[in-house]
């Protein structure tokens, strides 16, 4: 299947969205200075539904249009911390915040709260997946449509250089990263953080309930298994860091992936711009990995050719 063909079909997927033509609209409701980076408070129409809060962070050591990164949160039932993972933090990640390791280097961030999270929390994941599915909606399509919205609104800023844009996130912020930029081309980098998992491998070791409700989308498997998904996102820089003991990513499963992205990067002609870097470890982020992320994104974001990762 070609790739725009395949990008149309797994779209479809995604169960009844809006129109992506709607215009977007965006208010500043609050501005916070931090030693490093500005914070915009926005609330952004991004769906027709419901306004979507959301922060973006400015670095101030840097000059416009910034490079960008969409940050895209976890779940692990912090249903109330959603956007603010991006400025602070979360109990699998390293310190500092990505807001502040990114400012660092001159990146900007924007992140959203994604449905039933943050500021658009309001009842359990599991009565509103039952809800949509019956009005033929997957709550999942929802997820992915905002995030595209969201990357709608980032690349539409004149502060933002729309040629240098980044998806990042760690846990479901990981499979919302590597969906979008899937599905978008728009989307130069891609860094995922512990949830590269291969569908059938993680069926085959019984962990689908290691995956909330919200992950599952009907017929997904008739049609695209993992790999043929990851697939379109080549041969964009993509890196991928795991850990051998997450229930949520089986070894098995890795080793195919890792595998299949190599021969797909290799007939690409970009055998470097795919990594796979897997430590000893469960579902989250070491010292090491945070400066594999940081060093990806310095050489295939910033263009620094002095960057570590090779």
């Amino acid at each position: 299947m070609r790739p725009d063909t395949a990008r149309k079909r797994l779209y479809e997927l995604l169960g009844d969205l809006p129109p992506r033509r709607q215009r977007i609209s965006a208010q500043r409701i609050g501005l916070e200075e931090r030693a490093n980076y500005r914070v915009e408070r926005l609330l952004l129409n991004l769906n027709g539904r419901e306004p979507v809060p959301a922060l973006l962070t400015l670095p101030r050591a840097a000059s416009t249009p910034y490079p960008a990164v969409l940050f895209n949160h976890s779940h692990g039932g912090f249903y109330r911390l959603g956007k603010h993972e991006l400025v602070d933090g979360n109990v699998y990640l390293v310190d500092p915040p990505y807001a502040e390791a990114l400012a660092a280097r001159g990146i900007a961030a924007l992140c959203i709260d994604q449905l039933n999270f943050g500021e658009r929390h309001q009842r359990k994941e599991s009565e509103l997946f039952k809800e949509l599915l019956w009005r033929g909606q997957v709550m999942w399509g929802l997820m992915i449509y905002d995030t595209l919205r969201a990357l709608d609104y980032l690349v539409s800023r004149r502060d933002i250089d729309a040629g240098r844009i980044g998806a990042l996130g760690i846990s479901m912020g990981s499979t919302l990263s590597y969906w979008a930029a899937a599905l978008d081309e728009r989307i130069s980098v891609v860094v995922e953080l512990c949830c590269l998992t291969d569908y059938e491998e993680l069926i085959a070791t019984r962990g689908l309930d290691e995956h909330g409700v919200y992950y599952y989308v009907p017929g997904l498997l008739r049609e695209f298994d993992t790999a043929s998904l990851l697939e379109l996102v080549a041969p964009r820089p993509f890196l991928s860091l795991s850990g051998n003991q997450d229930p949520l990513t089986p070894p098995r499963g890795l080793d195919k992936l890792d595998a299949a992205m190599k021969k797909a990067y290799r007939a690409r002609g970009k055998p470097a711009h795919w990594r796979m870097l897997r430590e000893d470890h469960a579902h989250f982020e070491t010292h090491t990995m945070r400066a594999a992320v940081l060093d990806w994104l310095d050489k295939y974001l910033l263009g620094d050719t002095r960057g570590k990762v090779e």
